[in-house]
């Protein structure tokens, strides 16, 4: 398959377009691990080879619109999933310390929706989601895997080595179930997610999706311990690893290890960016993914 050219190109109008589903949305409705109902967007062709978006800590599918909305749906199937907790999909109590369900939250999308071979594409969080589904159901139905700003271990002396100190810093009041201190903390993650300031638009937006994460989804991410050095270092499909160099969430140093562990990983790193690139520089991001998923089929 030949990549699309540009593929990264957006219009004015697609820019101002406000945070909302597009008319070519497929929106499905899907039971993930133990019984959690997941929502998710298929977006572009639906005959084209599928791009699978993992978002991250307390956010949702609308970090990707620029994504979506962009002429990568002219040759791809774009599928963006809340997870469990996040967005429309369920948030119950006690159902996010066992990677076996996140893994059968990916698994139930792509039986779902009749995946045959993936490129996931996972941002922050979504990278332990990603070695999750990797740990439990091997590689099989996988074309390749873009590590986006992405942390792959978690609860542990190293793990807490790779995030940034702004992060930690905020770390009790993201867990705390009391209002003031919690809002607050929000507002100051979602303040680190860009390296330069955005518009008003963009972080009101921003701001409303990530405050829908109850305070114990976002106790139950930060309280797994787990490592998945084992996994990445059997992982033979293709790899990309982006990562912001002004990343204030997730080091850089996170993507880097995740290179060291994979010998025939790319490295791609944005220079003035921060823990989105798919955002900051998407331009750039875009071309590189439909560059990346080019190889990986």
């Amino acid at each position: 398959m030949n990549p699309l050219s540009p593929l990264s190109m957006r219009t004015a109008s697609q820019d101002a377009r406000p945070f909302c589903e597009p008319i070519s949305s497929r929106v499905h409705t899907l039971m993930g691990g133990g019984g959690v109902t997941l929502r998710v967007r298929d977006m572009g062709d639906p005959e084209g080879p599928p791009l699978f978006f993992l978002h991250g800590f307390s956010q949702s599918h609308q970090a990707w619109r620029r994504q979506l909305h962009s002429a990568l749906g002219l040759g791809f199937r774009l599928v963006a999933m809340d997870l469990r907790g996040h967005g429309d999909s369920d948030s119950p109590r006690g159902a996010y310390g066992d990677g076996r369900l996140w893994a059968d939250d990916v698994q139930a999308v792509i039986s779902g929706l009749g995946l045959e071979q993936v490129l996931l594409v996972a941002w922050s969080y979504g990278g332990m989601v990603v070695a999750d589904y990797l740990r439990h159901y091997g590689e099989r139905h996988v074309a390749g895997v873009n590590f986006v700003g992405a942390m792959v271990k978690s609860g542990t002396e190293e793990a807490f080595g790779l995030l940034a100190p702004e992060m930690l810093a905020l770390i009790p009041g993201l867990f705390s179930p009391d209002a003031v201190p919690g809002h607050a903390a929000l507002e100051s993650f979602v303040s680190l997610l860009h390296h330069a300031p955005e518009t008003p638009e963009t972080r009101r937006a921003v701001m409303a999706y990530t405050s829908r994460v109850p305070a114990h989804v976002r106790e139950g991410l930060g309280s797994r311990s787990q490592d998945n050095d084992d996994v990445l270092r059997e992982l033979s499909v293709p790899v990309l690893v982006s990562h912001g160099l002004e990343d204030r969430v997730v080091l850089p140093a996170s993507g880097l290890h995740i290179a060291s562990l994979l010998p025939h990983a790319r490295v791609s790193l944005y220079r003035d960016t921060g823990h989105s690139p798919f955002w900051e520089d998407d331009r750039r991001f875009n071309r590189e993914l439909a560059a990346f998923a080019a190889k990986c089929w």
